[in-house]
């Protein structure tokens, strides 16, 4: 409703004084001001001729006798403020409570496609901490460019070749003794992940003891034993050596059983997935359109580059006098076979922010080669996250596993609800439901950009900012309709000024979704929603709710049950379920 007023007032003042309504600009009143809404007048000045107070007060007195909904108005130097009366706010939310799925766009059958690109592991390590956010994000953004009313597919390119993945398939060659994965009752991804970390400790050995005896650190690396080894490896494994790639495609199934696992827990699938190892020579066959376009060039020694001055960046190299491809060709190629799988009208990458100079020039060539979706392009760059105990190292093994981390804050989960004696009202199913909106809630109410720091013993409160508390306010919330519910007509009772502050909120729910979605932006939906529930949970402990007037009644519980809805909504946007019962 508050959109349709906005409108309304910009027909009166069009019509009134024959101007352009685009030029008609609105802001949310500041809290040290009286208003409901503001309008700026100051883009008014050059038609009106006229003081911005002359012109606030003039417009305002039309507005009052062309709306019925305006109380009254002030003036703030340029800012018209308008207060809106009682009417408003009721009939604003009796047709929200009307509204099924408020907020949320649906989609059609002409529904532009986003492509959202997230996770991406390597298949020689668990997923950590680190992907844990990458993938939360990317699903939270993938739902909310959904409830815009797009179609989105999932993506993600799996990194399954490389001198890394050599390094855990030699380890467990030199020192596995035939493990799998059922022998051990381990899951394949962390099976696969403890050779890499053994890679990198026996090599570390060797290069000790190639120190202690006077060689240089390049000739260390060089004389390495399992460093060779490894090259030799990737050397066969790119020579399509049988035996190699049996090992290889062993490994990897077990670690993809893992990750599958470890995707179930947090409720995350994917449309596709493409693998590196099929979509590394891509972009090479680029290369020769490049060239006859003259978008690329080659050097004396027959590498390839492109140049990107142009953009305020370098040359990069794009085919190296050998003939292999580098990192950005294989990229270009997956990028244009995408397109032609999805036809998307919109690409995200969420990747890691040391990623963001790869990104730019990606996506500068692809605009270079005439690409019309090039520009539709964007990299979700996200800042690292940490723990209390400090940075995560791969190769040391001191990574936080995912697995473990869901474990350990689920854990946590069970004391604490025995602290708060709530053991008997909790399944494990719940505890879950608490441990993931516990995790996903703190990794996402903190902007991408950012980095953090996540501590697993602050997100699993249930007092303060956390998934937690949300659950437990939509759970009392939940319990007080159920026992009370009415369907008596609301529309002759008076509001006070937190059930104002309630209906604002829960107004301004559609715009906070569009800018998530618009910016690609989670925490956007994670402050909202924590705002509205402190509100409520204010509102709950000053208000009595089941009054014994029916109509305040009535208008109170409505209020409650359109709050409750905007926090299922709202966990669902974030990736997580909500409880009825807490």
């Amino acid at each position: 409703m508050l959109n349709n007023l906005k409108d309304n007032i910009k027909d009166i003042i069009s019509l009134k004084y024959g101007i352009d309504k685009n030029i008609i600009e609105f802001q949310k009143t500041r809290k040290e001001f009286e208003g409901d809404l503001t309008l700026v007048v100051f883009p008014l000045i050059r038609i009106f001729k006229k003081s911005p107070e002359e012109i606030c007060n003039e417009i305002g007195y039309l507005l009052s006798r062309h709306i019925m909904f305006i109380s009254s108005f002030n003036v703030i130097k340029g800012f018209l403020n308008i207060v809106l009366n009682n009417n408003f706010w009721i009939e604003s939310i009796i047709k929200i409570s009307k509204t099924k799925n408020y907020g949320i766009t649906k989609k059609n059958n002409k529904s532009e496609t986003t492509l959202v690109e997230f996770s991406s592991p390597n298949t020689n390590k668990p997923l950590h901490l680190g992907h844990v956010r990458n993938i939360v994000l990317g699903d939270s953004v993938s739902r909310i460019i959904e409830a815009t009313g797009k179609n989105v597919k999932r993506v993600q390119i799996i990194n399954d070749r490389g001198i890394h993945i050599c390094k855990s398939m030699l380890a467990w060659q030199t020192f596995g003794n035939g493990e799998t994965p059922e022998k051990i009752n381990m899951k394949g991804d962390h099976l696969v992940g403890k050779y890499y970390v053994k890679f990198n400790q026996e090599y570390n050995k060797e290069l000790v003891e190639l120190r202690n005896k006077g060689y240089g650190e390049y000739e260390c690396i060089n004389k390495s034993r399992l460093n060779t080894k490894a090259k030799e490896l990737l050397l066969r494994w790119e020579s399509n050596d049988s035996e190699v790639i049996k090992l290889w495609s062993q490994m990897n199934n077990w670690v993809y059983a893992g990750f599958n696992e470890t995707y179930k827990k947090l409720g995350v699938t994917f449309d596709k997935n493409y693998y590196e190892s099929e979509t590394y020579l891509l972009g090479k066959d680029l290369i020769e359109e490049g060239l006859k376009s003259n978008v690329f060039y080659k050097k004396e020694d027959n590498s390839v580059w492109v140049d990107l001055t142009e953009f305020g960046l370098d040359e990069k190299l794009l085919l190296r006098s050998d003939g292999t491809a580098v990192y950005i060709t294989q990229d270009i190629g997956t990028a244009i076979q995408r397109f032609k799988d999805f036809k998307f009208s919109e690409m995200v990458y969420t990747v890691g922010n040391e990623q963001n100079y790869h990104f730019d020039v990606l996506f500068k060539i692809l605009k270079k080669l005439n690409y019309s979706w090039a520009n539709m392009c964007h990299h979700l760059s996200y800042g690292m996250v940490d723990l209390p105990e400090g940075k995560m190292k791969s190769r040391e093994g001191t990574v936080v596993d995912a697995d473990d981390l869901l474990n350990h804050v689920l854990y946590s989960s069970l004391e604490l609800s025995n602290q708060l004696n709530k053991k008997n009202d909790l399944s494990n199913k719940d505890h879950e439901v608490i441990s993931l909106a516990a995790i996903k809630y703190f990794l996402l109410k903190v902007d991408a950009k950012k980095n953090m720091m996540f501590n697993p013993k602050e997100s699993i409160d249930f007092n303060g900012n956390t998934g937690p508390f949300l659950l437990y306010t939509y759970a009392r919330i939940k319990s007080l309709i159920r026992k009370n519910n009415t369907n008596i007509e609301i529309k002759k009772v008076e509001i006070n000024s937190i059930e104002k502050d309630l209906i604002k909120k829960i107004i301004e729910y559609p715009e906070v979704i569009r800018d998530s979605a618009l910016s690609y932006n989670p925490s956007l939906i994670c402050n909202y929603i924590f705002e509205m529930v402190k509100i409520y949970n204010r509102y709950y402990q000053n208000n009595e709710i089941l009054v014994d007037d029916q109509l305040t009644r009535s208008l109170r519980l409505t209020i409650s049950e359109e709050v409750s809805k905007i926090i299922k909504s709202s966990a669902d946007l974030l990736g997580f379920e909500v409880l009825e019962k807490m």
